[in-house]
């Protein structure tokens, strides 16, 4: 079978060409994988995927649905696949391919979605809208001049991961018996926690915000190491906090000085400043006291407290939950059900 000049029985390979999240968009602590690598390098190692084997893993969902409908592509204009009805399917075989990549290497999956994002968020969202708006106006005139390249870099920069992707991935992992968990808030949160409790090893997500969340361990590159001939990489919170020489309270700091998705930062103090500054005043609150504000603006009505409440405390599922305990099970999968889903429902 083809469909948009692909063939989609055995094309694995094809499938698993899903990159990080695109640079625009990301999100997560500005620059921390850098400040870990030199500050903190044991708690960092490399493995291939095989070396997770029977290891439960909870996974960021929505960023995982939204590498997928940028990456599957059916065309170089970036026209995602579909189905007959003309609703897109990028995301379900992107999910589709990479649990399956994740259950033959003896990886247990369980994924949890996005719910309401914070408060705190919205000026971030509100930003993401605003390029997308642009990517959508920069798309239409890329359709009309013709520009290949233009088309597939407007055309991922449209993404965005709606209500319906989430239930249809919902309703495929369902057939599949692998299980999922609907977060009351930030996913990577719940993901955190979930591996806090003891429910699952790691936290399988790109942003290491993760780490902010107090995640014990966070492991990236997990959903397409195999494609991009990349290893994963682990990271140790208590080893980066061991190496960094802090507690886990100015680490939090430390990622909010640094750039973090719910509020602004000082200008002029980049990762390497603002590790020295924690280190130095242990505090934003005695860096601002202490900072020359004439040199290094802080922001009015910095939100920094809110953004601080919000990774010290998140809203969360409590990991001993017995309705939350209760979901993490994998269970047979349904064949029958599956294949009227992927096939018959959406074209594969």
């Amino acid at each position: 079978m083809r469909r948009g000049g692909v063939d989609l029985h055995g094309q694995l390979s094809w499938s698993q060409r899903v990159p990080g999240p695109l640079p625009p968009l990301a999100m997560g602590i500005q620059g921390l994988s850098k400040v870990i690598a030199d500050q903190a390098p044991k708690a960092i190692k490399e493995y291939s995927i095989d070396q997770l084997f029977n290891r439960r893993v909870a996974i960021d969902a929505s960023t995982s649905i939204y590498q997928f409908l940028i990456a599957v592509r059916s065309d170089a204009s970036g026209s995602q696949l579909t189905n007959a009805a003309g609703e897109t399917t990028s995301h379900l075989m992107g999910m589709f391919y990479r649990t399956i990549r994740m259950i033959e290497n003896g990886i247990k999956p369980l994924y949890v979605f996005d719910g309401k994002a914070p408060g705190a968020k919205a000026r971030e969202l509100a930003k993401r809208g605003e390029k997308r708006t642009e990517a959508t106006t920069g798309l239409e005139e890329a359709k009309e001049t013709g520009a290949a390249e233009d088309l597939m870099k407007f055309a991922k920069r449209t993404v965005k991961v709606t209500r319906q992707h989430n239930e249809d991935c919902k309703k495929l992992l369902q057939l599949m018996g692998v299980p999922w968990i609907q977060a009351p808030s930030e996913a990577e949160a719940q993901c955190a926690e979930i591996v806090k409790g003891g429910h699952a090893y790691a936290v399988g997500s790109e942003d290491l915000d993760t780490l902010t969340f107090a995640s014990p361990v966070l492991l990236r590159h997990l959903t397409f190491s195999e494609a991009r001939k990349m290893p994963i990489t682990e990271f140790n919170l208590e080893k980066v906090l061991e190496g960094m020489k802090l507690d886990m309270a100015q680490f939090i700091d430390l990622c909010i000085l640094m750039g973090c998705d719910y509020c602004e930062t000082i200008k002029g103090i980049g990762p390497k400043k603002a590790l020295d500054m924690i280190r130095e005043h242990r505090s934003i609150e005695n860096i601002i006291s202490a900072v020359d504000q004439e040199k290094y603006k802080v922001p009015t009505n910095w939100e920094f407290a809110e953004a601080r409440a919000l990774f010290l405390k998140p809203e969360v599922i409590p990991a001993q939950d017995p309705e939350l305990v209760q979901r993490i099970r994998w269970d047979p999968v349904d064949v029958e059900g599956v294949v009227n889903f992927m096939v018959t429902s959406n074209g594969f």
